[in-house]
């Protein structure tokens, strides 16, 4: 994986370059780096207590 090195920070050259990059790949590739960092989210959400179920209230 090539690394995007700018002396000042330049949203157009950024933008150019991560095109680049995704165009160069396959789209089993790409669908397999979507699935992985979905994983990687889930896995940081179950840390932070933020994927518990919810409850369910019986009202009387």
């Amino acid at each position: 994986m090539a690394v995007l090195k700018l002396e000042k920070d330049d949203e157009q050259r950024e933008i150019e370059f991560e095109l680049d990059y995704l165009t160069s790949l396959t789209t089993r590739q790409r669908f397999e780096m979507m699935a992985q960092k979905s994983r990687e989210m889930i896995l940081l959400l179950k840390q932070n207590g933020h994927r518990k179920s919810t409850q369910v209230i019986k009202r009387t």
